[in-house]
């Protein structure tokens, strides 16, 4: 893993986000090198849950299949609520990420525990606000990690996925090395 280079895409819904997924592991991207996060239910829902039954998790509400049908694809997860944005997903890479920043109470003012985990992967505050922003208002954000060129074959892929917004943070060291991009 080369840490702190990731691409960052927003999508408008449950089944472009998925969608992205599939096309980034069709793509060949490992699953621990990918990461997705949005809330775990719709705001106007009165009920949500889930339980464990082994490697398994159920979802309660709406978006119930959509999450627990990715929980067993990605290697860890966590369900979490975020104050002022509410209750949260993370899956993939990301949850390791949040949960060691949680661990060490990372905290980078003015930002959020989950803002704070974007942070610790070196995307700049102001893009960490628009993200969390972002899920606030019922987006989903996927994540894929790895070399600037593993970064630059998952921009491609996601900027062909409907996203709304697609972004690459480099490490600063690999901010120098160009980065080609097939359109």
């Amino acid at each position: 893993m080369h840490a702190n280079n990731s691409v960052v895409a927003i999508f408008d819904s449950h089944e472009t986000a998925e969608g992205a997924v599939k096309k980034l592991t069709a793509g060949g991207f490992d699953m621990k090198n990918l990461s997705i996060v949005g809330k775990g239910y719709h705001t106007e829902e009165k009920v949500v849950g889930f339980y464990s039954t082994g490697d398994r998790v159920r979802f309660w509400g709406a978006r119930g299949a959509f999450w627990g049908g990715l929980w067993g694809l990605f290697l860890s997860g966590m369900f979490v609520t975020v104050p002022f944005i509410g209750s949260v997903v993370v899956l993939g890479y990301f949850a390791a990420t949040l949960v060691s920043a949680l661990e060490t109470a990372v905290v980078v003012g003015g930002l959020s525990a989950l803002g704070a985990g974007f942070y610790s992967l070196g995307i700049p505050k102001d893009s960490v606000l628009e993200y969390e922003s972002a899920i606030r208002a019922d987006s989903f954000v996927v994540m894929a990690h790895g070399s600037a060129d593993e970064v630059a074959k998952a921009k491609e892929i996601l900027s062909g996925a409907s996203a709304s917004r697609v972004d690459v943070h480099l490490a600063p060291a690999a901010k120098n090395v160009p980065v080609a991009v097939h359109a």
